[in-house]
């Protein structure tokens, strides 16, 4: 029997390494079931999926609403329902689709400024969540849901590389489960086509409608889901044009030079007019006075 001890001893130091890290674990696991602890210091965070965590960001780059500009009708409506969400009454989850550069990403960031700008208390904080990410959402709004705070959650530019798992989990969380969709979260998302198909399926789209396929109905079906559907077109020369003079006029760029010719010949060779267009144009013209320009 004295021959054995010191494998007892062994296995008893293994048993309590084992132990701590057991302990260690289940510390890690339960701070990071309980986000509300660091979820108060910032008005914005970007989900990290790989770590089950939310990173701050310091710093959200965004114009002010008025300078945005041939979206009225989506800005009001986007505006509206932000407002009654953050003041705890029945809003929508929205889907922001159409043309390419003209503001729907930044419509959200805006709005979202606009309103933690309104209130004299804490105003919801933006969440991004990466398209690749989506699988994990049902997940992030489990914690979410546990928290005493309010959050927009907004994915820019979605679509479905892995269908039938990101399907899935868009769907449990724009029809709520079991449980619900969590009262204290709403869920924003871009995209350019108006019917969330699979990247590999877009282009089978027709472009004013649905697809005659069947395989597509159930995918297609998924849109119908949000509450709003806010529509982003390209815009005309008048826009185009009102745009790049709001941003010369709040960065103080303008001269006695015409800039209206070179703004649109800038258009032209980029084939479209729209709120990127016009953004790049203003960064170019701050680039030749030797200026920087940024939100």
């Amino acid at each position: 029997m004295q021959e054995l001890k010191p494998q007892h001893n062994e296995n008893a130091t293994l048993i309590a390494a084992i132990d701590r890290l057991t302990a260690a674990l289940e510390a890690q696991r339960s701070e990071a079931s309980a986000p509300s602890q660091n979820l108060k210091g910032a008005d914005a965070y970007v989900f990290d999926a790989d770590a089950g965590t939310l990173r701050p960001v310091t710093h959200v780059s965004a114009p002010k609403l008025e300078l945005l500009k041939g979206i009225d009708r989506a800005k009001r409506t986007l505006l509206d329902n932000t407002r009654r969400f953050a003041a705890g009454a029945s809003a929508n989850n929205a889907l922001l689709w159409g043309a390419r550069g003209m503001g729907k990403s930044t419509l959200i960031k805006a709005v979202h400024a606009a309103v933690v700008a309104d209130g004299n208390t804490e105003g919801p904080a933006l969440v991004e969540i990466h398209r690749e990410d989506i699988a994990s959402l049902p997940g992030l709004l489990g914690d979410l849901r546990q928290t005493d705070r309010t959050f927009i959650v907004f994915c820019d530019d979605l679509s479905f590389n892995n269908p039938d798992q990101d399907f899935k989990a868009l769907k449990s969380v724009l029809e709520g489960g079991l449980e619900g969709r969590p009262e204290n979260v709403i869920f924003y998302a871009t995209s350019n086509r108006r019917h969330l198909l699979p990247r590999s399926m877009m282009e089978q789209e027709s472009a004013t409608g649905i697809h005659p396929n069947e395989s597509m109905d159930e995918t297609i079906a998924l849109s119908d889901r949000f509450g709003l559907w806010l529509g982003f077109h390209p815009c005309n020369q008048d826009e185009y044009l009102s745009m790049i003079e709001g941003y010369l006029s709040i960065f103080g760029l303008k001269s006695n030079v015409d800039w209206r010719p070179a703004a649109l010949e800038w258009a032209k060779t980029r084939g479209n007019r729209s709120g990127r267009t016009a953004w790049q144009f203003v960064v170019n013209v701050a680039g030749e006075l030797g200026k920087r320009v940024a939100f």
